[in-house]
Formats: structure tokens, sequence, C-alpha cells
């Protein structure tokens, strides 16, 4: 059994895709998911285990922004992927993401939220 070619079409008339490229998309997605989980399981542990500190305050702030960047991430690597898969099958170039600077800038601040109710501690 032969691999189809790229670009070449189904029995059904549709444009048939690599496999190793939807395997790519599909990697890409679960590794956005695999950091949407740490960012979730981080905000619980910060709202879990930094509540009986006296900067309570910075750990609920640290805990909402880990939960909202979690959602944020879950739901932009699904949009994602599913723009890359339509533009593989309709051939056109892939789209790029808006994910990598929203999760930089929102792990930076995150960071300096965290070492700043360090200091302050």
């Amino acid at each position: 059994m032969s691999l189809p070619e790229v670009g070449a079409e189904s029995d059904d008339g549709e444009e048939e895709l690599d496999y190793r490229f939807t395997l790519a998309n599909e990697r890409t997605f679960l590794a956005w998911i695999r950091t949407a989980l740490g960012l979730l399981a981080g905000g619980v542990a910060v709202h879990t285990l930094v509540q009986p500190l006296r900067l309570a305050g910075f750990g609920g702030v640290i805990a909402v922004s880990c939960l909202v960047m979690a959602f944020a991430v879950a739901a932009g690597a699904y949009r994602h992927w599913r723009r890359v898969t339509s533009a593989m099958r309709a051939g056109l170039p892939l789209p790029g993401t808006i994910l990598v600077p929203v999760l930089s800038v929102g792990v930076a601040a995150v960071a300096a939220l965290a070492c700043l109710a360090v200091l302050l501690s």
C-alpha cells in the first residue's frame, strides 16, 4: 500500500493531505494543551498553597492569572489547530498564531508578581 501524495484527490473528490502534516498539527495542538494543563495545575497549586501567607492577595492574583492563561491557551490552541487544518486542506499558507506572545507576556507578568510577593514577604 502506497502513501497518498500531497495534493492527491481521494475517492470523494476532496484533497487528501499527507498524514505527516496532520499528525504534526495534532502534536502541536497537544503541546499547547499540555501547557494549558500546566498553567491550570500551577493556578490551583498557588491558590491552595499561598492562601495561609499574609500576602494572600498576591496569591489570588497569581492563581487567577494562571487560570485565565490556561483557558486562553486551550481555546487558542483549538482555534489554531482548526485554522491550520483548513489552510492545509485549501492549499493556503499556514496561519501564524498569537499564542506565543500572549503566553510569553502572561508568564512574564506572573513571574514578576511572584517575585514581588516573595520580596515583600
